[in-house]
């Protein structure tokens, strides 16, 4: 019920003042019902999140694009995503999202602002195994919304350890139609992308570091990316 009542609310920041194209919603068919990663770039704290939730449920009721939702009478449940703990405990509305399928997770690397290094917690990677058993898992490895960030290796240790079905994914648009936690338009009238890809073929067997490299391609978050002049969709002019 929260989950269709957040759809409900944030449709129109998606399809109504804004213009959402999925691509590869095919994709989606062929994965099984638990064991799936989904790894994306990452733009704003909750939109992203919430646009692949949208994409979900639509293709789940058979559909190609959003549409009218009235898929969200039936979200896709058992999905889950990777969050930092600091975040869902920054206000009303993060904490109401955490009961959507948050899996907080204390950062490693950074807390409160401030540059940090403290080692994984156990507990954080029993809750992802625990979740990518019974369903599907999104993550983002840069772990932040700077664009071009260098993925983080837990990300490809977790993959090692886990060896899920990993389904790349990229969202454009979203920096500059939302503010920075995604719950607020700044802009209308913009076009907005969502794209799954085919599962990448992983070695398993290979270096972390190989794995990551492999993801941040597939992403197009990696330096290769960054050299090429963004495309209009990325960032499309504002409508007066």
């Amino acid at each position: 019920m929260l989950m269709a009542l957040i759809g409900v609310f944030t449709y129109p920041m998606y399809n109504v003042f804004n213009k959402t194209q999925v691509n590869g919603l095919d994709v989606l068919d062929d994965l099984p019902e638990s064991g799936v990663l989904f790894v994306s770039n990452h733009q704003t704290y909750f939109s992203d999140v919430i646009l692949m939730y949208h994409a979900f449920a639509a293709r789940r009721m058979g559909k190609r694009q959003l549409g009218f939702p009235w898929y969200l009478i039936r979200p896709r449940l058992n999905t889950y995503y990777i969050a930092a703990q600091e975040t869902m405990r920054s206000g009303l509305i993060p904490r109401i999202f955490a009961y959507t399928g948050a899996i907080q997770i204390k950062r490693t690397w950074r807390e409160a602002g401030q540059t940090i290094e403290r080692p994984v917690d156990p507990e954080d990677v029993k809750k992802i195994n625990m979740a990518l058993g019974s369903g599907w898992v999104i993550t983002f490895p840069q772990g932040t919304t700077t664009p071009f960030e260098k993925g983080r290796k837990g990300t490809a240790h977790l993959i090692k350890q886990t060896q899920p079905i990993v389904v790349p994914v990229t969202v454009k648009g979203l920096r500059r139609a939302f503010d920075k936690k995604g719950l607020r338009l700044k802009k209308t009238r913009m076009k907005l992308s969502l794209t799954f890809k085919s599962p990448i073929q992983i070695d398993f067997e290979a270096d972390a570091d190989d794995i990551l490299r492999d993801i941040m391609d597939a992403i197009e978050q990696s330096e290769q990316f960054n050299k090429v002049p963004p495309l209009r969709e990325d960032y499309p002019s504002e409508t007066k």
